[in-house]
């Protein structure tokens, strides 16, 4: 339970943070020193999984994340059991956070509008059609889960920094993505804005779950098969 709870309370954080900082206060003003903008909002996703990996991350390993926690299987990192209790602590933390977020976003009498939500199309905030959202979040989770693999394999990273890796790394997928979907690569995080969203959102929110899980699947399998460091490797010279 303590596993279930960290991915709870871990998610909710992600998109409090995450999506918070894009609904409340990425356009808050004209000015550019007060509106933290498409940079402000990629350095807040980052910063919450950085926070809670070091937080909670002894604990579940601080996935927050479906498609991270199927592409973990995928790769050989966990076991099979562990998948759906996580998926489920998961999306029920994300759309707890996305309720708080909800609550003090209508606080000032504003429409919940966009509320973050992940969309291609008309509701891309590029414009971008279809398969350009699906070829973003399928490539970001992608390399999202050979980043998580590499910082975090025993023999091959130091596991004091890689929180910051991890993090750094969500942080520049934002960078480049926010403007083609307003970045998913965690189905989570985009189911629990279309739930408050509803309509455009339900409707488009199918690709944000199978995107980012087709990618961590490829990348698990591609990490595990091309890319992990087997027992017959021999040591860096710096280790």
């Amino acid at each position: 339970m303590k596993k279930f709870a960290a991915e709870f309370i871990g998610t909710l954080w992600l998109v409090l943070g995450g999506c918070g900082s894009a609904v409340l206060a990425a356009n808050f003003s004209s000015d550019p020193f007060i509106g933290i903008g498409l940079v402000g909002v990629s350095l807040a996703f980052g910063l919450t999984v950085l926070t809670i990996a070091y937080a909670l991350g002894r604990i579940s390993g601080a996935h927050l994340n479906p498609a991270v926690t199927i592409g973990l299987w995928a790769g050989g990192r966990v076991e099979a059991s562990t998948v759906l209790p996580y998926v489920a602590a998961q999306i029920l933390g994300g759309i707890a956070g996305a309720g708080i977020l909800y609550v003090i976003a209508t606080g000032n009498g504003s429409a919940v509008g966009d509320f973050a939500a992940n969309g291609y199309g008309d509701h891309s905030p590029g414009k971008y059609d279809m398969m350009s959202a699906f070829v973003t979040e399928f490539v970001m989770t992608f390399m999202f889960i050979i980043i998580i693999f590499g910082a975090t394999e025993k023999d091959r990273a130091r596991e004091a920094f890689a929180g910051i890796a991890i993090g750094l790394a969500l942080t520049l997928i934002h960078l480049i993505s926010i403007p083609v979907t307003n970045t998913s690569v965690n189905p989570a995080r985009s189911i629990s804005q279309a739930v408050f969203v509803q309509g455009w959102a339900l409707e488009q929110v199918w690709l944000f779950i199978a995107a980012p899980v087709l990618g961590a699947i490829a990348g698990g399998v591609v990490y595990k098969n091309l890319l992990r460091k087997t027992e017959f490797e021999p040591e860096d010279r710096n280790e």
